[in-house]
């Protein structure tokens, strides 16, 4: 399968140390790739220069066959969840599901219609109204979720998106998060500290340690 997402000798330097020391990695299309390391490692670095939100000192960041290096995060088409969900507290559950699509310039009364249906695939349909501080935080997280798939992005990237629930609900939607992520066919970059979370999500594992990649499966 052709490499979608590929990352070519990107460093960074933190505090006068290599952070990022030359690494390198492919996300075929249609895969899940869980990047693991300590607190500090760059894992969540190299996430934010793939997102377009740092930019490396070196290297380059590429995909599709096209250098993506110096695009801006809006226009690489890539949706990000980080472990405190990012709702817009001010609008209910419809309306943040349909704020990419209005982002986009779909009219509102279309938007709304196509989050609701995304809402109904994941078991929300009756959450619709609901504030999103009303919900229990793994339907905040399937939320989340629904808005990051509705504008069918082209990469999914995700920041320790479960750390902030229980034991029970965190094996609860890796398994249903896998499921929808390879249902929408999308390249997806998993950082994590938990190796048991990117095993169950990822079809191959990496290593981030003083800057430099290695191979877990």
């Amino acid at each position: 399968m052709t490499a979608m997402l590929e990352l070519r000798d990107i460093r960074k330097h933190w505090n006068h140390r290599p952070l990022l020391d030359g690494v390198s990695l492919r996300v075929a299309a249609g895969e899940t790739v869980a990047l693991l390391g300590a607190s500090g490692s760059g894992k969540s670095t190299l996430l934010k220069i793939v997102a377009g939100l740092e930019g490396p000192e070196s290297g380059s960041v590429w995909f599709d066959g096209v250098d993506i290096t110096r695009q801006p995060p809006e226009r690489r088409g890539f949706a990000l969840m980080f472990q405190d969900f990012a709702l817009f507290p001010h609008l209910n559950v419809v309306d943040n599901v349909a704020f990419g699509l209005v982002e986009q310039g779909q009219r509102k009364a279309a938007a709304r219609e196509q989050a609701q249906a995304m809402l109904a695939r994941f078991g929300l349909a009756e959450r619709a109204t609901a504030r999103v501080w009303t919900l229990s935080g793994g339907e905040q997280q399937r939320v989340a979720l629904a808005r990051a798939l509705i504008t069918r992005p082209r990469a999914l990237l995700l920041d320790e998106p479960f750390s902030a629930l229980d034991a029970t609900l965190r094996d609860q939607l890796r398994s249903e998060f896998r499921e929808r992520i390879s249902e929408a066919g999308m390249t997806a970059l998993l950082v994590t500290h938990d190796e048991q979370e990117a095993r169950a999500m990822a079809q191959h594992g990496w290593v981030l340690q003083d800057g430099r990649l290695a191979v877990l499966w």
